[in-house]
């Protein structure tokens, strides 16, 4: 009977354990577009990857496609629409992406002034991106922005959308400069000159290697705020 009464005790013992590990585990939710959900259904995406790098479960709602700017109710709701990805309260961190499809396929990377500023103008104070960002840091959660991959030395099918895709970034990045609790994380320097290793076959999304490296970098910067400690 004392055994027995043992063998309960170091059961309800673990299971405590356990749920005291979960409660002091960071809530993260990764959001966005293809780049973050990319590589999902094999398990390699950077939020997977992210996941066992951390040793903490990470709650991903990104939708290859999504866009910052999306009016169509139904699908926006099912995430097209990366502000509506955006749900509950209680995360810690928000790790997305988020503006890329609105340059490349709402204005083709040509004409985009207007989209530009839509998303976030020239000050970083308006615009989609801001505004989802202040309702993100309004619920406590700090937010990391994780740039577009770009391609030196390579042709791709989206490397004329460089020059907008730098103007955006630059943009957030004076942004989160500003403002506690956004982050602003480039991968400008990520793929080597000439290194096709780092896109998938179609020379515009991550391979499974960029996805691997995307993710080392945000938890490396996840874990270095941790140990700045609040605020930082």
């Amino acid at each position: 009977m004392a055994r027995l009464a043992r063998v309960f005790f170091w059961i309800f013992a673990s299971l405590a354990l356990s749920a005291m590990a979960r409660a002091e585990s960071p809530r993260i939710l990764t959001m966005g577009d293809s780049l973050m959900a990319m590589h999902s259904v094999s398990g390699q995406s950077i939020a997977d990857n992210l996941e066992r790098m951390l040793g903490t479960q990470v709650t991903d709602r990104s939708v290859l496609g999504a866009r910052m700017i999306y009016k169509l109710p139904i699908t926006g709701a099912m995430g097209m629409s990366i502000p509506a990805q955006y749900r509950g309260e209680g995360w810690d961190w928000v790790v997305m992406t988020g503006g890329g499809n609105d340059l490349w396929l709402g204005c083709g990377c040509g004409k985009c002034d207007r989209k530009l500023n839509r998303l976030i103008s020239t000050s970083g104070t308006k615009g989609a991106l801001p505004q989802l960002f202040a309702k993100m840091r309004r619920t406590g959660a700090q937010v990391v922005y994780v740039g577009y991959l770009r391609s030196p030395g390579i042709r791709t099918p989206i490397e004329h959308c460089k020059d907008e895709g730098d103007a955006l970034e630059a943009r957030i990045a004076k942004l989160a400069a500003r403002v506690d609790g956004v982050h602003y994380l480039s991968l400008q320097d990520l793929v080597p000159r000439g290194d096709t290793s780092f896109f998938a076959l179609d020379g515009i999304h991550p391979s499974v290697k960029a996805s691997r490296q995307i993710a080392a970098r945000v938890a490396a910067l996840l874990k270095a705020r941790a140990h700045a400690g609040p605020g930082a």
